[in-house]
This record gives C-alpha cells, structure tokens and sequence, in this order.
C-alpha cells in the first residue's frame, strides 16, 4: 500500500489534499502542531491517521519519522503545508513574529525535506511537495514575512528538485491560493 504523510495538516489544502490521497488507496498521516476538532473528525471519515509534531522543532520532526518507520510506512509522497502568516507595516512588525514566520514557513520546510530525502533516497523513488502562494513569487504590502518564508519554501524546492531528480525523487513547489 501506499503512504504519504501531510505537515501542518489543517481543514483546507491539507484535508483535500488528503481525501484525494485517501481515495486513491493511500494510507494516509496529518501531522500538526496542535490537531483541531475539525481534523481529528475529517481523519477518522477517511481512515487517516493523525500525528503530533511541530515542523520547526528538529527532535520532534525525527520522531515523527521515526514512528511511521516503526508503523512500517515507506513514504511515497510528502506534503509540506506549514505556514505561519504576520501582516503588517514593515517598521511595526514584531522580529521575534517573523523569525516565527520564516521558521514554520521555510526551516520546517527543510527540516521535514530533510527527513524525507534521507528515507526516499534509500528506495530511489518518492514525491515531495510544498505549497507555495503568490507571495512564493511576489511580495505584497504588509506581508513581507510571509512573502519572505514563501521565496525561501520556493528556493528549497528548487534546489532539491535539481538534486534529488537525478536520483528518483519528484520535488515541486505548487503555488495555490
């Protein structure tokens, strides 16, 4: 059977995405920070399985890897959707907000890329993706933040996919708004 696992899983892209996987006979696994209600209902209806892990913390995105190793999951797709999202002034913006924004955005990215690759690589095959938006290509007033995680989400996949390709491994970078 397949297996794909979706990072900072929550009711929108995250569940769609999810429910397409599911109905295509993939097992599926929701990993967030904190599941809401509305998640943990949605996994159950289409046999998912929910994970605890916060993208930006090393340790726990290695855990998170390491049970569904144990769970006998080989991945066959990753789905990065985390973000964290500060509006406003540029001069106004708390900095501790946007490290905030660039960590969940673009280091989580890589943290779970990382994770990811090293156990695709082992099979030679494998997919990855990472939602991008408009801002992945195109910044807008008051949100230089998210703009700046969305470039750095972009760049990642970039890199990856021209690393990675080589070796069987699919990395896109999918702008959706």
């Amino acid at each position: 059977m397949r297996s794909a696992l979706v990072v900072g899983a929550g009711p929108g892209i995250s569940l769609a995405f999810a429910r397409v996987l599911a109905a295509h006979d993939y097992t599926v696994t929701l990993a967030s920070r904190t599941p809401g209600a509305e998640l943990i209902a949605e996994a159950g209806r289409i046999g998912a399985r929910i994970a605890t892990a916060d993208a930006t913390d090393a340790a726990q995105v290695e855990r998170l890897f390491a049970e569904l190793d144990a769970g006998g999951d080989a991945l066959d797709v990753v789905l990065y959707n985390a973000s964290y999202r500060v509006r406003g002034p540029l001069v106004g913006l708390d900095p501790a907000q946007v490290a905030r924004s660039l960590n969940v955005t673009a280091f989580g990215g890589f943290l779970v890329a990382q994770q990811a690759a090293r156990r695709m690589l082992a099979r030679g095959s494998g997919t990855m993706l990472f939602t991008g938006a408009s801002a992945s290509v195109k910044g807008y007033p008051e949100s230089a933040p998210f703009a700046m995680g969305k470039f750095a989400l972009r760049g990642l996949a970039q890199s990856m996919a021209r690393e990675l390709a080589p070796r069987g491994i699919h990395v896109a970078h999918v702008v959706i708004d």
